[in-house]
């Protein structure tokens, strides 16, 4: 968090004054913008050092204190949502994909991205041909219910095949 100067700990000799309502008072010398904050029961706050001269608000510094740390938990919420992991295997029957399709669904609307996994075993690993499309089948019974956009294409692993998708326009 940046450093918040407040009060006597302001540097310098004119501040752009903003009032506690956001109406712009003006440039004023600091010693009647801390006499104005002392009058109305307010801290002296300065919300910007990067321009001359700073420009500082009157308000309760525990307030915009509250405030700035409700703004910084707003963004620091990722929009891409949690990513939700959903496994096919090798031998899916055509219901069972249909009931995984209707989950990623529910993910996808939800605004979370959705990891497609895959994995091989054995002799799995010489029929990648026949994964590739199982989980092609499950795009495509997937796209019936909502349109996706594939983050990731779908890609061999260690242990098998990965594709990421999220919900397309």
């Amino acid at each position: 968090m940046k450093r918040i100067f407040i009060n006597n700990q302001i540097r310098a000799r004119e501040v752009r004054l903003i009032d506690e309502t956001g109406k712009q008072i003006g440039l004023v010398p600091l010693e009647e913008a801390l006499r104005i904050a002392r009058e109305r029961n307010l801290d002296l706050i300065q919300v910007t050092e990067k321009v001359e001269p700073p420009v500082c608000r009157l308000e309760d510094y525990g307030k915009y204190l509250y405030r700035e740390e409700k703004k910084e938990r707003a963004a620091q919420k990722h929009k891409g949502g949690d990513i939700k992991g959903l496994r096919l295997t090798f031998n899916i029957s055509q219901h069972d994909l249909e009931t995984r399709a209707h989950q990623a669904e529910k993910f996808l609307k939800r605004g979370d991205i959705v990891r497609i996994e895959l994995p091989l075993r054995g002799r799995e690993k010489a029929l990648q041909d026949f994964a590739k499309e199982k989980v092609n089948k499950f795009i495509e019974i997937l796209q019936t219910f909502i349109p996706i956009k594939v983050e990731r294409e779908l890609k061999r692993e260690m242990r098998g095949l990965t594709m990421i998708i999220s919900k397309g326009q």
